[in-house]
């Protein structure tokens, strides 16, 4: 059995660097080789010499990051294996958002598994999650407590039912304002989708990449002083904040995180990130010999595997 390097990979100011391949996986800071799992700000900056990334990463970067040169660009499908300097790399889909990818890297017999960000629940907007065994799982710990269990999205999209209001509807604008949409339109079908202006390029954005089964319109004021129905406007987070005296509206923001759902109307709990079972669930499948924690408090994992699996934190050089 071929020894894990515990330098493979190392938290640095930029981001999370692989010195044996010289790149970096989701920089924040402009680099020479960026390895960029998925196009939420927090995980794709613009900036780099080069960025490999699957086909709907890049087209969600370009859009954002028009000033990012198009030749930047390495898109890499599912599968796909590539090299960069000593190390061979793959993407498996991750199921967080459309494009999304776990970084699978291979060094000296040695498999790591970087998860970005990822989930486990269904999802009709993006890829399903994947799994490959692996001698180590760089996890995310956005949610690696106990005390932290996602409810069951159809339930919690169903409770817009019982509120004959209209809704307005706080989301991230790319991949969770998508996947409410379809989660609305299958189980609210009553309802019409409204959708912000700031949203409705991702929306059709996400349709020139295969998910055209989106029902929505664009925001109409006067739709929303309609009594006679009742719509959900869909809108990002700077708008939703904006809105905090709105009338005749029931405000609601739909996360995973408990604080973001204070001072509104109703709670609305969906995430895109793994919660405790199915971060525990993720880790029998992929079978690691020791797991590395990112983006997030690890204690709870360490404590929980003691004994069994070595668990760390991810931390600098």
């Amino acid at each position: 059995m071929e020894n894990i390097l515990p330098d493979f990979l190392v938290k640095r100011q930029e981001g999370y660097y692989c010195r044996y391949g010289d790149f970096f996986v989701d920089p924040l800071l402009p680099v020479q080789r960026a390895v960029v799992s998925h196009a939420h700000a927090d995980h794709a900056s613009p900036g780099h010499e080069q960025i490999c990334c699957t086909p709907p990463t890049a087209a969600f970067m370009q859009y954002r990051y028009s000033r990012q040169p198009r030749h930047s660009f390495r898109e890499f499908s599912y599968h796909q294996p590539f090299t960069v300097g000593d190390v061979r790399l793959f993407f498996i889909p991750a199921g967080h958002m459309l494009g999304s990818a776990q970084v699978v890297m291979e060094y000296k017999g040695v498999r790591y598994l970087f998860t970005g960000d990822y989930k486990l629940q269904d999802d009709d907007t993006c890829e399903p999650l994947e799994v490959v065994q692996a001698d180590v799982l760089i996890t995310e710990s956005t949610f690696a407590d106990p005390q932290i269990i996602h409810p069951d999205p159809v339930t919690e999209i169903g409770k817009i039912n019982d509120k004959p209001h209209h809704i307005l509807l706080g989301a991230y604008a790319l991949g969770k304002a998508q996947r409410l949409t379809s989660l609305i339109n299958r189980y609210c079908p009553d309802r019409r989708v409204l959708v912000h202006h700031g949203i409705l390029p991702l929306h059709r954005l996400y349709a020139s990449l295969g998910i055209s089964q989106l029902k929505y319109e664009p925001y109409n004021r006067r739709e929303m002083k309609t009594t006679a129905a009742h719509h959900i406007y869909l809108v990002p987070p700077m708008t939703f904040s904006s809105y905090y005296r709105a009338t005749n509206v029931i405000r609601v923001f739909a996360s995973g995180w408990k604080h973001l759902q204070r001072s509104n109307d109703m709670d609305l709990y969906i995430s895109d990130h793994v919660d405790w079972n199915d971060i525990l669930t993720y880790v029998v499948r992929v079978n690691p010999r020791e797991i590395w924690t990112v983006h997030g408090d690890g204690t709870h994992l360490r404590e929980h595997f003691s004994g069994h699996i070595s668990v760390r934190e991810l931390n600098g050089a």
